[in-house]
């Protein structure tokens, strides 16, 4: 909270206020929904993207300084809102449900052919939860929490300050209020033991749980890297969006040099020479690095001690599978 007092802070913010509010007076609307939070909307095409986002986190970028909703819905043709927090994103503020209201008894959701909600995280949440004010839409939701409700998930101690919130009001448990969406994507590491118990909680028959092992508090911002999270939220928008076509996607994984990083290092440490030099020679195909090339080194001599040998290079590429 210390950051939002200082000067240079404010200063920021305001600017970047300001060139919202130059773009929503061109593209469709900019509101300020009270202290902490905020819409965009930039209308386009008949198809909706909605994401939840860290005021924080866009100002921080390198260029633009606008949604990443913004940015896959310019190259879609899609209109977007985008819903930002200046505090911990999930959207848990009186301004926020009322503005949802109000587009619901507007009857906005319904201008649109297709509505897609996406958020990550905490954000994830509020992408599960506000979901609710447009029956049919699909989400889209990278590790999110279903709650921090105590009596419903105590075991999370990861965000002890949220725990003043009221998460049995309106717009409340999120796996309940995305129950009328057509299609919800969960994402997350089964690694990452809270990640998976909040996922757990989605059980409805309109989820779809999509298990990302070896990314970690990473997930989000590698599948955005390699492209993946645009492309499906394309998919998703036409209703092409499966768990097959998902994970077709992720095979750019292979080629990702941050996750077959991690993944020689975790092999390692679990004493899995096999595996490891596997993986270490299919990453040094795309980046030679001196890390990749004494993984190899260590994989094949504790192979040799063995009496054993790494098969022809052909199998390497499905080991980082």
């Amino acid at each position: 909270m210390a950051a939002r007092t200082d000067p240079d802070h404010k200063n920021r913010a305001a600017a970047w206020r300001l060139t919202l509010d130059t773009h929503g007076a061109e593209h469709g609307a900019h509101l300020r929904l009270g202290e902490d939070h905020g819409a965009l909307l930039t209308e386009d095409g008949e198809t909706l993207l909605v994401t939840f986002e860290s005021a924080a986190t866009i100002r921080d970028q390198a260029q633009g300084a606008l949604p990443f909703g913004l940015e896959v819905a310019g190259r879609e043709g899609f209109s977007q809102l985008c819903l930002y927090s200046e505090t911990d994103g999930t959207f848990r503020a009186p301004e926020v449900y009322a503005y949802f209201d109000r587009l619901v008894d507007e009857g906005f959701f319904d201008e649109f052919d297709e509505v897609v909600f996406f958020g990550v995280g905490l954000s994830g949440y509020a992408a599960a939860t506000y979901s609710v004010a447009a029956p049919g839409a699909r989400v889209i939701a990278i590790a999110p929490v279903a709650t921090l409700a105590p009596d419903r998930a105590g075991w999370d101690k990861r965000f002890p300050e949220l725990r003043r919130h009221d998460f049995t009001s309106r717009y409340g448990y999120a796996p309940s209020m995305c129950e009328a969406a057509e299609q919800v994507f969960i994402l997350f590491d089964p690694q990452v033991r809270e990640d998976a118990m909040h996922a757990s909680l989605f059980h409805d028959s309109n989820i779809t749980p999509l298990r990302c092992p070896g990314f970690g508090a990473h997930l989000a911002h590698e599948l955005h890297e390699m492209g993946v999270l645009a492309s499906m939220i394309r998919h998703a928008a036409h209703g092409r969006l499966t768990s097959a076509r998902f994970f077709e996607l992720l095979r750019k994984r292979r080629e990702h040099g941050p996750y077959l990083r991690r993944l020689v290092v975790r092999l390692d440490r679990a004493a899995e020479p096999w595996r490891m030099g596997l993986v270490a020679r299919h990453a040094l195909t795309h980046f030679d690095w001196p890390r990749l090339r004494k993984a190899l080194a260590d994989a094949e001599a504790a192979l040799s001690a063995e009496g054993r040998s790494l098969p022809a290079p052909r199998r390497a590429q499905a080991a980082a599978e």
